[in-house]
């Protein structure tokens, strides 16, 4: 694998881990009423496991308020138990076809909760980063071993290596301030 590939694949997986961030952040409530905040959320139905986006319709009509409309509803139980189980401090209610989630107002505490939850995926992301470095630094010294790269190449492959990962880390950190002014926003 030449010194381009390793450099090209260790972006491709920086990208990929920033993107899994921003999803995780998606489900972290802020405010206001989303459809991400409850759509991979796992419902047990029909034997197994299934998320719930895969069960209903999930929409947002106010923006305070979740309705979802479950495709078949023999899953409307399961469903309305997934979502007391899941931690998120919500209370659905069944109205005939549909289940009805208002979210309550964030107290203080609550924010700060979030806060915390959105550091730890923060720092997990950028593990992963770093994970990703090691193993483009690796592959970086077998390539030059392997086919005697010039000391110059191999140390601009590693500068760029570096250069990525600051790049994605100052992105995750971008992600995160936003995200946290957007929970402590009242």
């Amino acid at each position: 694998m030449a010194l381009d590939d390793i450099l090209l694949e260790a972006e491709d997986k920086m990208i990929k881990t920033e993107e899994v961030v921003q999803k995780e952040f998606a489900g972290v409530r802020t405010g206001k009423a989303s459809p991400s905040l409850v759509e991979n959320i796992l419902v047990e139905v029909y034997g197994s496991n299934m998320r719930l986006r895969e069960l209903a319709g999930i929409t947002a009509p106010e923006p305070r308020m979740l309705m979802i409309q479950p495709w078949d509803m023999t899953s409307i139980q399961p469903i309305e138990k997934a979502i007391q189980k899941s931690n998120l401090g919500l209370n659905p209610a069944v109205q005939g076809k549909f289940i009805r989630i208002v979210l309550p107002e964030l107290s203080t505490e609550r924010r700060q909760e979030f806060v915390k939850i959105i550091h730890k995926m923060t720092e997990s992301g950028r593990v992963a980063i770093r994970h990703v470095r090691r193993e483009a630094m690796e592959g970086i010294k077998k390539e030059s071993k392997a086919s005697g790269n010039t000391e110059d190449a191999v140390e601009a492959a590693e500068k760029e290596i570096q250069k990525l990962t600051d790049g994605y880390i100052t992105k995750l950190d971008q992600h995160l301030a936003h995200k946290e002014k957007e929970i402590l926003t009242v």
